[in-house]
C-alpha cells in the first residue's frame, strides 16, 4: 500500500448496491482472462441511477461512454455516504472498481461482506470517514489520501478531513490481499 493516493473524487450518496457498482447482467466476464475482466472497469457504476451518479454535481459519468474501448475511469478515489457495497455479496464490486482504477473508497460506512471483499482481495482500500464528507467533497475534487496519518486533504478546496484508521485489516491491506499477506506471514 502506499503512503500517499492523490487522485479525482467521484461522490455518491447513502445506499449504493453491489448490483449498482456493477449490475448482475454484465457479470458474464471472465475475471482471469485479462481481457475481458477489463470489461468489469468499463461497466464499474453503470447500475447507479440517474440523478445519482456524481453527487452533489449532477450525473458524470464514472467512465467515459463515448468510448467503448476505454475500461478505466479518471476518478481514483470515491466518497461515499452510509452502507456503501450494501445488497448481495457480488465479490465482483470491489473488482470492478479497481479495474476502473479506483484505489480507495472512503465512505461513512460499508456492508460487511462488501469491506471484506476489498481488503481480502487487495481491490480498493475502504477507509471509513466519521464525518459526513458527501457534502465536503464534490465530483472532480483533487484529493490526496494520507494512509500513514490516516488523513484525507481536499487540495481542490483547501481542507483536510481525518480517516478512521485500518486498525486490524491494515497489514492485510499492505500486503496487497489476504493471499500475500499469508504467504508473507509464513502461514501458506
Amino acid at each position: 500500500m502506499e503512503d500517499t493516493i492523490r487522485g479525482l473524487a467521484y461522490v455518491l450518496g447513502d445506499d449504493v448496491d453491489t448490483d449498482q457498482i456493477i449490475p448482475a447482467k454484465h457479470l458474464v466476464y471472465s475475471t482471469s482472462d485479462p481481457k475481458e475482466r477489463c470489461q468489469y472497469g468499463r461497466l464499474a457504476l453503470t447500475g447507479v441511477p440517474e440523478g445519482r451518479r456524481g453527487l452533489p454535481k449532477g450525473d458524470v459519468p464514472f467512465v467515459d461512454p463515448s468510448d467503448p474501448a476505454n475500461t478505466r475511469s479518471d476518478f481514483t478515489i470515491i466518497v461515499a455516504g452510509a452502507n456503501f457495497g450494501c445488497g448481495s455479496s457480488r465479490e465482483h464490486a470491489p473488482l470492478a472498481l479497481a479495474e476502473a482504477g479506483v484505489r480507495a473508497v472512503i465512505a461513512e460506512s460499508y456492508a460487511r461482506i462488501f469491506f471484506r471483499n476489498s481488503v481480502n482481495g487487495g481491490y480498493v482500500i475502504p477507509y471509513e470517514t466519521p464525518n459526513r464528507l458527501i457534502e465536503a467533497v464534490a465530483t472532480g475534487d483533487e484529493l490526496e489520501l494520507n494512509a500513514a496519518g490516516d488523513t484525507l486533504v481536499n487540495l481542490t478546496r483547501g481542507a483536510e478531513h481525518k480517516l478512521r484508521p485500518l486498525g486490524d485489516v491494515a497489514p492485510i491491506v499492505e500486503a496487497g490481499g489476504i493471499f500475500e499477506y499469508a504467504r508473507r506471514a509464513g502461514m501458506l
